[in-house]
């Protein structure tokens, strides 16, 4: 397995000193990615105009999505992405920093949806707003305009695994199948939020809660804590890795644990339970 790398790494995940240190490098562009689960009864972009770090940008996850889909937020096409960056005056030259109003929750989604469009410049910002306020951090509820900007996304296709794939490595047992939900629901004895999807999991899934990587305070796991937890799910041995959750929103937080300590060849099953537990003919198993 690849060495974990330093504490900030401006691709994977970055401590809120580092954004203090370079708030005001004008190619530094912070984005608000909160999201919460429907039941919930939160307004994301409501508590954004309520209060984010200065110039920062909300990024709606269920606005840039596949608006096509009956699933939630799969991922756009990358004309469709890249036209909703642009509009946030975002440039391919940029670094961006993710944070959400959780700590280490919706960011990890949103990072990874630059990562799949092919910008590496991306990080979460560890502990999110509530880390930023703790730490001093100034917030803000004026809304700033930005400038559209030129920003072009290509999509890398490893890092989205579909329905017909994700079927396939299930049946023969070729990958590493990650769930991030929580082992009830893994294991069919909690239901599922969302009202007629059955719970269980897919043949050959390997339950790992996405709590397994994350404090209690909202920041990712010590790169040692995740090298030997990884390591005993087999990680690094030669299969390849999906994540997958229930919409495609923790699975992203595997995603980037995993990217923290260096195994960065994994894809991500964006239908996730929604889809393939909505679908005739994908088999489910409980216990």
């Amino acid at each position: 397995m690849p060495a974990a790398p330093h504490t900030d790494d401006p691709r994977t995940l970055v401590s809120v000193e580092w954004v203090h240190d370079r708030i005001s490098d004008p190619k530094l562009v912070l984005l608000d990615a909160s999201w919460h689960m429907p039941a919930a009864e939160r307004d994301p972009h409501a508590e954004y105009r309520n209060g984010h770090i200065l110039g920062a940008r909300f990024f709606d996850i269920d606005a840039i999505s596949d608006t096509s889909s009956p699933l939630p937020h799969m991922l756009p096409t990358s004309e469709a992405f890249a036209a909703s960056v642009s509009a946030l005056g975002i440039s391919n030259a940029d670094q961006i920093v993710i944070y959400d109003t959780v700590g280490i929750f919706s960011a990890a989604r949103a990072w990874w949806m630059f990562r799949a469009m092919g910008h590496d410049k991306v990080a979460v910002m560890d502990g999110g707003l509530p880390a930023w306020v703790a730490s001093g951090g100034a917030t803000t509820d004026a809304e700033e305009e930005f400038a559209r900007a030129a920003y072009g996304a290509r999509l890398s296709p490893s890092s989205v695994t579909s329905l017909a794939a994700m079927q396939a490595a299930s049946a023969d047992a070729s990958h590493i199948i990650l769930d991030a939900r929580t082992a009830g629901r893994f294991d069919g004895s909690q239901p599922e939020p969302r009202p007629g999807l059955p719970s269980g999991h897919m043949p050959n899934a390997t339950s790992l809660p996405f709590s397994s990587v994350v404090t209690s305070e909202g920041f990712l796991n010590a790169p040692s804590d995740l090298e030997n937890l990884f390591a005993g799910l087999g990680v690094g041995e030669e299969k390849n890795i999906i994540t997958t959750c229930g919409s495609g929103v923790t699975a992203a937080i595997l995603t980037l644990a995993l990217a923290r300590i260096g195994v960065e060849e994994t894809s991500l099953y964006d239908g996730s339970w929604t889809e393939w537990g909505s679908t005739d003919g994908c088999p489910i198993e409980t216990g």
